[in-house]
């Protein structure tokens, strides 16, 4: 072959390399891609771009995934943790500066985890130094009716754990915290609140004080007007009440160690039917004709896995059913979710049975384990059923909701101590945020990115979207529109080894390498929007 031969050849090799690499250059994606991970191997929320992703390795396991932005399907309202006395507690223990950037860390959408659903407790709860109400013992008329107990700080006194611990701003409580959450910028919430029990001399067959037993029929009205009152006087403090529950775990009532209520499924229908609702309706908290236009009665507040037995009471009566804007639910036992595939069942027979009501996660808990808050979400740990992996079980539970019509989901305590207190009753709970209240020293857990997973990214008003894929042991998946057009799809690679996941939207494919034991939020932006 002559020299020249050669030079020919080796010419029209440059020119075919080029038009390849011309043709690839020149193709323009529509949408921008930006990827936030959190590991087992540490990274947290760590953003990447989508070429930082896109160093495939050989023997990747490949998920081809279709994303469809015309399927849409329910509507989200939100997702966070609570607002409870001991998290109030915590926050009085800091520095003001540093009380204002854990609150930005949680509720800022652009420099936090944008919380926007959150939860509070109507009363005490098992998170409250001590138990209290509203009114005085025996005030029938409600007279002494006061959520003073919500804003009147602390002393250092209400236990032996918050006993000799200095407190910065001995005001603080959970109304200013509310509050202050509230000023954050661009701060946008809502809130549900939920009764762990009613004054005790409204009940009989207690253990201790307001503790089990349930709610005596010649008070059910006076306890409506009283729930009734709470709304109002949050609102005169400037906090609006989106949505109540009649009675936190109904059915936690024999055995319980806290403040708790007894609420069959026939009394939690006659509450809400003769009672509880008229008397929103009455004084202005509630509209029948829009149940979204005022405060919104969520009923049942307890287990998922029995969610079914509880709300047919309610629902098929039309004049109880009229009141519910929907059903709250918990995840417990943790342990026991994988094995009965987080109720995916249950949820599709709620949202298939009542169609015209929302479904809403209103609490979710661990256990401590002070020595290791981070490393106990990634390794088996045990609660009073089992046994389960935390991060694991988080992940799953809440796409599973999501892909079988919840509209929200709230963890307990957004904040409580680096020993999980204060709780008078020795349940000491992880939290999203860990504070040491001698140091200052602040944990945010894996927990609190989980969450930011869920909660920056999929915005209120935004839209479950179709994905349509294998279903494969080891992931799993949800997607999701925002009012913005925004879309993020939320992937969680539990397995052992990485995944090479193909995203495919309308007639775009994007290549995205996913580590093992890694959530993965894949934000997508139009570029023509």
């Amino acid at each position: 072959m002559s020299k020249l031969t050669n030079l020919n050849t080796v010419f029209l090799k440059t020119l075919i390399v080029c038009f390849l690499i011309t043709a690839c250059t020149s193709k323009k994606n529509n949408f921008s891609i930006d990827i936030y991970q959190t590991s087992q191997s540490g990274d947290n929320l760590k953003h990447l771009l989508e070429n930082a992703s896109e160093q495939l390795i050989s023997n990747s396991k490949k998920v081809n995934l279709v994303i469809k932005p015309d399927q849409k399907f329910q509507e989200y309202v939100g997702f966070g943790a609570s607002f409870t006395e001991s998290s109030a507690w915590n926050l009085a223990t800091v520095p003001k500066t540093l009380r204002r950037k854990i609150l930005t860390r949680l509720f800022s959408p652009t420099k936090g985890a944008g919380f926007s659903l959150t939860r509070t407790h109507i009363n005490s709860s098992d998170y409250a130094n001590n138990h209290y109400s509203y009114v005085a013992e025996n005030d029938t008329n409600l007279t002494t009716f006061s959520i003073n107990e919500d804003k009147k700080g602390f002393t250092g006194n209400e236990n032996d754990q918050v006993k000799d611990i200095e407190l910065v701003t001995p005001s603080y409580d959970i109304i200013p915290m509310i509050l202050e959450a509230s000023s954050i910028e661009n701060a946008d919430f809502k809130i549900i609140a939920s009764p762990w029990s009613p004054p005790s001399w409204m009940k009989s067959g207690e253990t201790s004080e307001m503790t089990n037993g349930s709610l005596m029929p010649k008070f059910y009205g006076l306890w409506a007007r009283y729930l009734s009152k709470y709304i109002s006087a949050y609102a005169a403090q400037g906090i609006n009440i989106w949505g109540i529950t009649p009675q936190n775990e109904p059915l936690h009532a024999h055995d319980a160690r806290w403040d708790s209520n007894g609420f069959t499924p026939e009394q939690g229908r006659d509450f809400l039917r003769d009672h509880l609702g008229p008397q929103l309706v009455k004084d202005g908290h509630l509209t029948l004709d829009n149940l979204d236009a005022g405060v919104r009665v969520l009923i049942y507040d307890h287990n998922k896995s029995t969610m079914n037995n509880y709300v047919k009471a309610t629902y098929s009566d039309p004049q109880a059913a009229k009141y519910a804007w929907g059903t709250a639910f918990h995840w417990y036992a943790s342990s026991e979710l994988r094995e009965n595939n987080y109720h995916a069942l249950a949820l599709d027979s709620l949202r298939t049975n009542w169609t015209k009501k929302g479904m809403i996660h209103t609490e979710s808990s661990i256990d401590i384990e002070a020595n290791a808050p981070i490393g106990q979400y990634w390794r088996e740990s045990t609660d009073y059923a089992g046994t389960f992996v935390p991060f694991d079980t988080y992940a799953y539970d809440i796409i599973t909701d999501l892909n079988h019509g919840t509209q929200g989901y709230i963890e307990w305590c957004m904040i409580l101590s680096n020993k999980g207190q204060p709780n008078p009753y020795d349940n000491f709970n992880s939290a999203p945020v860990l504070i040491n209240p001698i140091t200052d020293e602040v944990t945010y857990t894996p927990l609190y990115y989980l969450l930011s997973h869920f909660s920056k990214f999929i915005r209120p008003g935004a839209h479950r979207i179709a994905i349509e894929g294998e279903t494969i042991e080891g992931i799993t998946y949800t997607a999701a529109i925002n009012p913005d057009k925004s879309i993020a799809i939320v992937f969680f690679n539990s397995a052992t080894k990485p995944i090479e996941l193909q995203l495919t939207i309308e007639s775009e494919t994007h290549k995205i390498q996913v580590p093992p034991r890694t959530l993965q939020t894949i934000h997508l932006k139009n570029k023509s929007i």
